[in-house]
C-alpha cells in the first residue's frame, strides 16, 4: 500500500456519516485512496435510511458493517476525519485529525439524509483532491453524471 493515502472516517455508531463518507471516498478515489469507516461504539447495522439513499444514488452498501474504531486503525491512517465522536476517538500523535461537523442522518427522512449526503459529498471530494492532487474526480453522484 506504499504511497496510497489512507483515511479513516470515524463517528459513534458507524451507521451513518462515516459510512456515507467511506462509500463516497471509495467511489470517487478509484483505488488511489484507502477509505475506512469505524465507530467508537459501533451499532449492529448501518441506518436503513442511509443505505436506501446511497443505493438510489447507485452506491452499493451491501458489504457495509459497523466496525470498532481502534488506535491501530487511526495510526495506519494519513488522516482521521471525525464526525461526532469527539473526545472518544483515540488520539495518535502524527496523524492529522479533521473534524467535520455534519448532522446525523439517523432517523431522518429522505430529504434529510440527502442533505447530509450532499454535505459529505462536497467534503469528501475536496479531501480527495487534497490527498491526491492529480486525481481526476468523476462527476458527483448527486448530479446524476
Amino acid at each position: 500500500m506504499s504511497g496510497v493515502p489512507q483515511v479513516v472516517f470515524a463517528c459513534v455508531r458507524n451507521g451513518g456519516r462515516s459510512v456515507i463518507s467511506r462509500v463516497l471516498a471509495e467511489h470517487y478515489a478509484g483505488g488511489r485512496v484507502v477509505a475506512l469507516s469505524a465507530g467508537t461504539q459501533p451499532g449492529e447495522r448501518i441506518h436503513p435510511e442511509v443505505a436506501e439513499v446511497l443505493e438510489r444514488l447507485g452506491l452499493d452498501t451491501s458489504a457495509e458493517r459497523p466496525e470498532l474504531l481502534t488506535r491501530e486503525t487511526v495510526a495506519a491512517s494519513t488522516v482521521a476525519i471525525t464526525l461526532g465522536c469527539g473526545e472518544e476517538c483515540p488520539y495518535v500523535p502524527g496523524v492529522r485529525y479533521v473534524d467535520w461537523p455534519v448532522a446525523d442522518p439517523g432517523g431522518q427522512d429522505e430529504a434529510g439524509v440527502r442533505a447530509v449526503v450532499a454535505d459529505l459529498d462536497a467534503r469528501v471530494r475536496g479531501l480527495l483532491v487534497e490527498l491526491v492532487p492529480d486525481l481526476a474526480l468523476p462527476p458527483s453522484v448527486l448530479t446524476g453524471g
